[in-house]
């Protein structure tokens, strides 16, 4: 599976690559337009055997296509869950399941007015973890974080039951006097992720 995707990638590479090169010399004239028709012109009207030929290519090029789509959709959800065998079968959680589980964690937190999460799975298995929260006073954030840590990675290793590392990174995005009407998260700029959009389920 993996040659096929490393030679897949290779292959939309080259063909991209060519396709940006054919624009750049049309554009400067390198290449005339009367020329790429008279090449499109000679392989409609020539033998049977090259019009045969020319038609399996397309094909051959759709079924790449379809296959290289089913292979990076296949990786991006495996990246979006995690999984073991059991004697009985695979077990699957996704990551948005820990993601809720962690929003629920934090709620439980006095200080905390608002949080958000992102959790990846590494290739090991590992978690990496990113927590993004609003204060709702001042308190002391080193030990507040520092709690907090633990009980992320405390609580996902009691329920997971995983015995690979799980880091967790927090970053206080604002603090908030307790009676500060602030707009809630989701509109909260500090809080955007423009390259990972955030996912959650509701309760």
């Amino acid at each position: 599976m993996r040659l096929f995707y490393t030679l897949g990638v290779y292959f939309y590479v080259t063909a991209l690559t060519i396709f940006g090169l054919l624009m750049i010399t049309l554009s400067f004239h390198w290449l005339e337009v009367r020329d790429i028709a008279a090449a499109l012109d000679f392989l409609y009207n020539n033998t049977y055997n090259s019009r045969l030929i020319l038609a399996l290519a397309g094909i051959l090029l759709i079924i790449l296509t379809m296959f290289f789509a089913q292979i990076l959709t296949g990786k991006l959800q495996k990246e979006r869950t995690i999984a073991w065998n059991n004697p009985n079968g695979q077990v699957t959680i996704a990551l948005t399941a820990v993601e809720d589980l962690i929003k629920r964690l934090t709620s439980t937190v006095g200080e905390i007015k608002e949080s958000r999460s992102d959790v990846v799975a590494g290739k090991k298995g590992e978690l990496n973890i990113d927590v993004r929260i609003i204060l709702r006073s001042e308190t002391n954030i080193q030990e507040l974080t520092s709690n907090l840590q633990e009980m992320i990675k405390n609580k996902i290793q009691e329920i997971l039951g995983l015995e690979e590392a799980i880091t967790v990174r927090v970053h206080v995005a604002k603090i908030i006097p307790v009676d500060f009407k602030d707009k809630p998260l989701k509109e909260d700029s500090e809080f955007k992720k423009p390259t990972v959009p955030f996912q959650s389920y509701g309760r």
